[in-house]
């Protein structure tokens, strides 16, 4: 059972690559064997005597009976990683657990654990060497101590949480600091959870598994994000005449949003609004949504598809519910003349309202090739004629007009 190599130098390396898991359970050599018992004796993780003396009598029947049909928990995940590739019902994928500590043998206590359990572990001995390695290896998980020289645990965090690249990354310090401060100051810096030395064996095989399946979670959530507006950025980029159109409704739906005291997930609906109102153009044939001139009756039923195509689009991702109605509504008018469903005043969602405003203020103040750009002023006199007309929330466009005449410095 190759779990860390049997010297260590001082130097940060990787213990094992997962090229073929089965050898990681069926060969433990005599070494290996003393290297573990050592270990267990001589740096407690909170075992008692008994239980230290139940891992070292296993790992020996492990070695003379690789195939033996163990009712352990965690050689029981062992024997699904074999057979399977997976790690207590994990992807496909060997997890990756980069641990960090200044103290070689508290790493190898801790990576001796987590080998049993099936991870591919990283070894880092100092703060630097571990934001290194987490760039490098990207990790699902940093188990990381607190008391280290240079650069400590919290400033680690806290390069990582930062950057977008290792955001999603859950961090578990590992410390015998119990004081509230520094628990406080972890969290701050974005600790994900806390294990205090010495810590059980069992509950660090569950907190690392229920965080590694939590982050790849949040990775297929961010990458589905990301897709999304990868296809609303190649629609805008089918019409040039549009220019940076999404951009400005980003921008413009934020400071309105801070304007009318929103709250931050309504104001991040609104900006994402501004990327994801018309996605569902992608289902418009170019015939219709390119053409030069005024849509038949036919062609613009068609053109009016692009709101219910772009629901479905965006409706599986829990995310995106706050988006949703933005997408679907932002086309509907005051007195019910709009579409997709004819609703009247405030059955109109107020993030619908609000957005199909800023939606036309940009296209007004935007030049075209069939239109000049309209002054803040005649935007905002058209804007209220269509008001008058029964089409737009009187008091939200008040509020509008007040907002744009109030930036002075914004280019709005």
């Amino acid at each position: 059972m190759n779990l860390w190599s049997s010297k260590y130098t001082g130097s940060t390396k990787q213990i094992f690559n997962g090229s073929n898991p089965s050898s990681k359970f069926q060969t433990i050599n005599s070494n290996h064997d003393l290297q573990l018992q050592n270990n267990v004796e001589g740096y407690s993780l909170g075992l008692s005597k008994q239980e230290q003396k139940f891992e070292q009598t296993k790992a020996l029947i492990e070695k003379k009976n690789p195939g033996i049909n163990k009712s352990d928990d965690s050689f029981h995940s062992q024997t699904q990683q074999a057979q399977g590739y997976q790690v207590n019902g994990l992807d496909l994928d060997t997890p990756k657990v980069l641990v960090a500590d200044d103290h070689a043998a508290s790493r190898m206590t801790v990576v001796a654990l987590l080998a049993m359990e099936g991870y591919e572990v990283i070894e880092a001995d100092s703060g630097s060497s571990a934001v290194e390695l987490v760039a490098q290896k990207q990790p699902d998980l940093v188990l990381l101590d607190v008391m280290m020289p240079e650069m400590d645990g919290f400033e680690v965090c806290q390069l990582l949480k930062q950057n977008e690249h290792t955001r999603l990354i859950p961090v578990i310090f590992i410390t015998a600091l119990n004081d509230r401060r520094s628990r406080i100051r972890g969290i701050e810096v974005g600790a994900d959870d806390f294990l205090s030395k010495p810590f059980d064996r069992v509950e660090l095989a569950a907190r690392v598994k229920s965080l590694v399946r939590q982050k790849r979670l949040n990775e297929d959530l961010d990458h589905a994000e990301q897709v999304l507006f990868s296809i609303a950025r190649a629609i805008e980029s089918r019409d040039p005449n549009t220019g940076d159109h999404c951009e400005r409704l980003v921008k413009l739906g934020k400071a309105f949003g801070e304007y009318l005291n929103l709250s931050r997930n309504q104001i991040r609906d609104l900006m994402w609004g501004g990327y994801l109102h018309d996605i569902g153009k992608v289902g418009i044939p170019d015939a219709v949504l390119l053409k030069q001139g005024k849509l038949t009756p036919e062609e613009w039923e068609i053109m009016k598809q692009h709101v219910l195509i772009g629901e479905k689009i965006c409706q599986p991702l829990r995310s995106m519910q706050g988006v949703v109605p933005i997408i679907r509504h932002h086309h509907e008018h005051w007195d019910g003349s709009g579409y997709p469903d004819g609703l009247k005043g405030d059955d109109i969602p107020y993030l619908a309202q609000i957005f199909q405003i800023i939606d036309i203020y940009d296209a007004l103040t935007s030049e075209r090739p069939y239109k000049k750009a309209f002054t803040k002023e005649e935007a905002l006199l058209l804007i209220s004629q269509e008001t008058a007309k029964g089409w737009r929330n009187p008091k939200l466009m008040q509020q509008f007009a007040d907002f744009i005449r109030s930036c002075k410095t914004q280019d709005f």
